[in-house]
């Protein structure tokens, strides 16, 4: 039986790549966003969504009858989203349109969680099974607690759940706003570009691996946390460099010229064992090729 694929949010920076992963798995795919982009491949169904309006999703679930759910959508904007009271609102939302998928017989989902649901106090690798869930943030808080909501209604309602913990994605299509598109395109345009001294090491996965990682886990039957990454720490330090040194201008590259926040875990990257052998994935795009198509597409791109 061909999956029928909702992904809500499949329009955006994850979820568009997942939209066409799904398609090339053989899916039938219906996208739930705001808009629909000229980008959307004409196979997928598009369903408008107005996330202000708590019924959206659930009239989305009646109307397609998914086989499978992918759960992308979420209040994004940086920096605010940490805080941001709207969390509450994906909180409670995520919820209901989980629970009428199942009621329109859905059998499998994948709802996105965040490595911000892990304790940072202490920083290093981060284990599903042995890294404390102990968020600093309201927006690791809420996807936290929603996991724990979902997690109870999948034991009474018999659906299969897994939560992808995505760690630090960058790529095409990133917000201009976050880490490598805001050097990349300060040193497009002939200007500095200041970050801190970049010692602290994160795990850094292409978006295109990451939605190859998500579809995967959707189609497959392994349930609950699963970290999506690479499972390597590389300083940000190291990663800046590279795009500088791709573009040609290491010397507007300011390390330093921004103070690191407090209470910033010099360490922080996924163990990917359950990916890699559950799942059966692993990445494809080697960090500095990813940066390099990261840096074409914004040299391309009018939104540079």
């Amino acid at each position: 039986m061909t999956p029928r694929v909702l992904i809500t949010g499949g329009t955006g920076f994850i979820g568009l790549p997942c939209t066409r992963r799904a398609i090339d798995a053989g899916a039938e795919v219906h996208v739930l966003a705001r808009h629909r982009p000229d980008t959307l491949p004409e196979s997928a169904a598009f369903h408008e969504a107005d996330f202000t309006k708590p019924t959206t999703f659930v009239e989305a679930c009646h109307a397609v009858r998914p086989t499978h759910l992918l759960h992308l959508a979420w209040v994004t904007a940086p920096g605010a989203y940490w805080s941001a009271p709207e969390n509450r609102d994906w909180q409670r939302e995520s919820f209901h349109l989980v629970l009428a998928f199942r009621q329109c017989g859905g059998r499998r989902a994948a709802v996105a969680g965040t490595c911000a649901e892990y304790d940072w106090s202490a920083g290093g690798v981060c284990r599903e099974s042995r890294t404390p869930t102990r968020p600093a943030t309201l927006y690791g808080t809420c996807k936290s607690e929603l996991r724990h909501e979902l997690v109870a209604l999948s034991e009474r309602f018999e659906l299969s759940l897994a939560w992808p913990r995505l760690f630090f994605l960058y790529g095409p299509r990133e917000h201009p706003a976050r880490l490598v598109p805001s050097v990349t395109n300060a040193l497009l345009a002939g200007r500095p570009a200041e970050t801190t001294a970049g010692t602290q090491e994160r795990d850094f996965l292409h978006v295109e691996d990451a939605a190859d990682a998500l579809v995967r886990l959707l189609l497959s039957d392994v349930s609950g946390p699963v970290n999506i990454g690479s499972g390597e720490p590389v300083a940000v330090r190291t990663v800046v460099e590279a795009v500088a040194d791709i573009i040609g201008r290491p010397d507007l590259l300011r390390l330093g010229a921004k103070p690191t926040p407090p209470n910033e875990p010099p360490q922080l990257y996924a163990d990917v064992g359950r990916l890699r052998n559950e799942v059966e994935w692993t990445p494809r795009i080697g960090l500095r090729q990813g940066l390099a198509d990261t840096v074409a597409w914004w040299r391309d791109s009018d939104a540079a």
